[in-house]
């Protein structure tokens, strides 16, 4: 099916170009959300007819994205899921989701702009572009972690570190810090039986 452009469309044309689209993006996508009109010739003179207010109109909805891709770009959202051990979500991070969470940061924006092309199923820092206009696109990172806590965490540390618990100790660091806070008098009666369990040891 061929459509003309009323607005730019990344990998595929300009305003005002006639281009050859498969009919279910076209139905479903382009003609929907009016971002395209079918290639008839009453279509065409219509295009032609309306073009400059349709291109004013392109440039100054492209002005007003620019003037907020300064609050947008590089901004960090903080996604809090649950997921399992190895990270992987009990779920996914949609679209939605992320449009949600730029919205809350002051900038409002439709599912719509956020270009993720699968959804996100696992903790991390996650670069999401967004197209505030189809000639102004930004970047966002999705911090999808399991508390607020941990997105910090993720946030210093560049990605996902895995359980930010400390290892538990062993059973010589354990003896081993009981035996520092014994009282003088106990050490030095524990010392003097290691020495002797030794000292037998050797003669064995």
């Amino acid at each position: 099916m061929e459509v003309i452009l009323l607005e730019r469309i990344e990998k595929l044309g300009q305003i005002g170009e006639v281009v050859k689209v498969k009919p279910g993006y076209a139905r479903n996508f382009l003609l929907p959300q009016k971002k395209a009109l079918r290639a008839t010739e009453a279509n065409r003179a219509r295009f032609e007819q309306q073009r400059h207010q349709i291109e004013a109109n392109n440039l100054k909805r492209r002005q007003e994205a620019e003037s907020v891709s300064g609050k947008v770009d590089g901004l960090n959202v903080v996604l809090v899921r649950q997921a399992g051990e190895n990270g992987q979500l009990f779920g996914s991070v949609s679209p939605r989701d992320i449009a949600e969470a730029v919205s809350a940061k002051g900038v409002t924006i439709d599912r719509r702009q956020v270009v993720l092309d699968k959804p996100i199923k696992s903790l991390g820092l996650f670069p999401v572009r967004v197209a505030l206009h189809p000639e102004v696109i930004v970047t966002v990172t999705a911090n999808v972690a399991k508390s607020e806590e941990e997105a910090e965490i993720q946030l210093k540390h560049g990605g996902y570190v895995g359980s930010t618990e400390a290892p538990a100790a062993s059973l010589d660091e354990l003896l081993a810090d009981a035996e520092a806070q014994l009282p003088p008098e106990l050490k030095e009666q524990h010392d003097a039986e290691a020495a002797e369990e030794g000292a037998e040891a050797e003669k064995a």
